[in-house]
C-alpha cells in the first residue's frame, strides 16, 4: 500500500518522552514505542488538537521502520479514524493527523503516572 508519509522526525519533546519510556519499559527501539504510543491517541474518542510540532530532534525512521509488518494496518486505522472525525484522507491530511497522533500519544504515554513497567503498557491496550 503506498503511504503518504515516507518518514518522520519527532519533536525534541516527543524524544525526551520517549526516553523516559525506555527506561520505564525497557523496550530500546523508538519504532516500537511510537506505534504504542499511535494506537493509543487512535484509541482516544477525541481528535487531536491542531497545533504546529516541531521536527527539531534527531530522531527519525521511515514509515516502514515505524510501522514494521502492520504499516498498511496502521495507515487503514488512520484513515478509518479520520473517516470517523470527519476529515479528508487526501495525503496532507493523513501526515497532519498523523503527526498529532504519534505526538499525542507519546505525550499521554509518558505523562501517565501509572507507566512504571512493561506490563502497565501492555494493560494500557486492556483500558477499554
Amino acid at each position: 500500500m503506498e503511504t503518504p508519509i515516507e518518514r518522520i522526525r519527532l519533536s525534541q519533546t516527543a524524544k525526551e518522552q520517549l526516553i523516559k519510556l525506555k527506561r520505564i519499559t525497557k523496550i530500546e527501539q523508538w519504532n516500537i514505542l511510537c506505534r504504542w504510543a499511535f494506537c493509543y491517541s487512535l484509541a482516544q474518542a477525541d481528535t487531536p488538537s491542531p497545533e504546529s510540532i516541531p521536527a527539531d530532534s534527531n530522531v527519525e525512521m521511515t514509515w516502514n521502520v515505524f510501522g514494521g509488518e502492520i504499516a498498511d494496518i496502521l495507515l487503514i486505522a488512520l484513515k478509518q479514524k479520520c473517516l470517523q472525525e470527519q476529515l479528508d484522507t487526501n495525503k496532507e491530511t493523513l501526515r497532519q493527523q498523523f503527526r498529532l497522533h504519534l505526538h499525542r500519544g507519546i505525550g499521554y504515554l509518558a505523562g501517565d503516572d501509572n507507566l512504571k513497567n512493561i506490563e502497565n503498557l501492555a494493560s494500557t491496550a486492556l483500558w477499554k
